[in-house]
């Protein structure tokens, strides 16, 4: 195999396409901002993962064509310090949501990062290098203020201050978004500038909290971007190669990691070379948002009946930088696209061996060549289709160039059966068993042309949210009709 493009990534730092090359060949970095676990992840969020995971393949697929070494990835867990606003106002998040379901908020933080962990696997996303857990680094955020703090921040009676007008370039990571920056960041007295931070809040007077730990400036808890900047340096080494996030982190929560992390090593270093952000899932209403209160999440998706792969075949149908619309018709088609792509591979796997009068080579190239462009992976999906429609290349060799887009793409076709994409709606009432049973039953009576009995199995059937697909061309027997 020959793969020969560079690869050229966005850097959101620069506003501009630049070629990748690690920082040290022997291990390719890389830092990705996880989830606060106060409530499920919406699909929106998972988007995010998707993009993350499609870079570490991408990375790793390359790694051996360009001699680096391997993948080092990092994801934190937010268990304690993320406000409800932007920055230093509201209540914390996981505090929040342990009073509101009146558990512990280790019990809230144990079962979110679980079912975050469940999404994942779900999606075919493989695991980080490590998983970092906020919590579990209280010292070491507090040695970090410690080192920052004579130089680079101020206290006042609600905590330990930022002063961003200490760093060069303070924001320069969010272009010009100034009024929409300012407009997110809640006052809060004393500060210096509207976009100063905190390093630690300390605990009001008579504040009864769950997580608070002791520290030089009063009992409190860290401020939600100090868990970042600390662990990627524990973990990755600074500078690094690459910080992944959503793009609403590009506004405020990556600068005032920036921040941190020039103040830290006294230098204009910002903690990674590349800063990479992927953009909104949106509905017609808008992006989503847990603050409604009623959101996506994918078991939702998945209680409907729909395979939770068709929601990663729809995220990598549209570029990680363009926002993707979200609607109950995109995902169907989908759903239609994989179950094509797995009839496809499987009737491949069943033939018989047979000579090949053409090479996948080149499809191998034009999928580098996609992914290598910013992975560019709505280019590399058509390839795939081309390759397992050309009928020179013999089955077996078309299979095995399939690996290559497995790899790339998370998509698992040539360990995806038929049969796992009927995924039974939480709601159903039968079971597979007994829908195909009743379907062996119609197909006798249709033989023998007992056509009412082929009808009524057929409406008996269709009362209990199972429609019979006759004549349709992916071959498929039935369809729930239950959401």
């Amino acid at each position: 195999m020959s793969v020969a493009a560079p690869l050229t990534l966005y850097n959101s730092l620069s506003r501009s396409l630049e070629r990748f090359e690690p920082i040290y060949p022997a291990n390719v970095r890389v830092y990705s901002c996880g989830p606060t676990v106060y409530n499920y992840a919406h699909i929106g969020n998972l988007r995010a993962y998707v993009f993350t995971d499609t870079l570490s393949r991408v990375l790793t697929w390359k790694a051996k064509e360009n001699g680096w070494g391997p993948l080092t990835h990092v994801i934190n867990i937010t268990d304690v310090g993320h406000l409800t606003s932007d920055a230093d106002a509201g209540d914390d998040k996981m505090e929040a949501a342990a009073r509101a379901s009146a558990k512990s908020i280790w019990d809230i933080a144990a079962h979110y990062t679980a079912a975050f962990k469940q999404n994942l696997k779900d999606l075919n996303i493989r695991e980080p290098s490590r998983w970092s857990v906020a919590t579990d680094h209280i010292q070491e955020m507090i040695a970090f203020g410690e080192k920052i703090a004579a130089k680079h921040c101020y206290q006042l009676d609600s905590g330990l201050y930022f002063d961003v007008s200490t760093v060069p370039d303070y924001g320069r990571l969010a272009g010009a978004q100034d009024d929409v920056r300012e407009g997110r960041i809640d006052a809060v007295e004393g500060k210096r500038h509207p976009q100063d931070f905190a390093i630690w809040r300390a605990s009001a007077p008579g504040e009864n909290r769950q997580m608070e730990w002791d520290s030089p400036w009063g009992r409190g808890a860290p401020g939600w971007h100090l868990e970042c900047s600390v662990m990627s340096e524990k973990y990755l080494g600074s500078p690094f190669d690459i910080h992944t996030g959503g793009i609403d982190h590009r506004e405020i929560h990556h600068p005032n990691e920036i921040a941190q992390n020039q103040a830290f090593c006294d230098c204009s270093d910002t903690g990674a070379r590349w800063w990479m952000h992927n953009n909104f899932l949106v509905e017609r209403a808008g992006k989503m948002s847990k603050s409604s209160g009623d959101f996506r999440t994918l078991q939702r998706l998945i209680d409907a009946g729909v395979h939770p792969l068709a929601y990663r075949l729809m995220c990598l149908s549209a570029h990680y930088r363009s926002e993707l619309e979200f609607s109950e018709e995109s995902l169907a088609a989908a759903l239609t696209r994989l179950k094509r792509l797995a009839i496809t591979v499987s009737q491949l796997r069943d033939r018989p061996p047979a000579p090949s009068a053409g090479s996948a080579l080149a499809y191998r190239e034009r999928l580098d060549e996609a992914v290598s462009d910013d992975l560019n992976t709505p280019k590399a999906l058509p390839v795939l289709d081309e390759l397992l429609a050309d009928k020179r290349i013999a089955p077996t060799d078309r299979l095995a160039a399939l690996a290559d887009f497995d790899a790339v793409l998370g998509l698992g076709l040539a360990d995806l059966k038929r049969e796992d994409l009927r995924v039974r709606p939480k709601n159903a009432t039968l079971d597979e068993a007994d829908i195909a049973a009743r379907l062996a039953e119609r197909r006798e009576a249709r033989a023998a042309k007992d056509f009412a009995l082929s009808d009524a199995i057929r409406d008996e059937l269709a009362a209990q949210g199972v429609e019979v697909m006759d004549g349709d061309p992916l071959g498929w027997d039935w369809r729930s009709t239950l959401a």
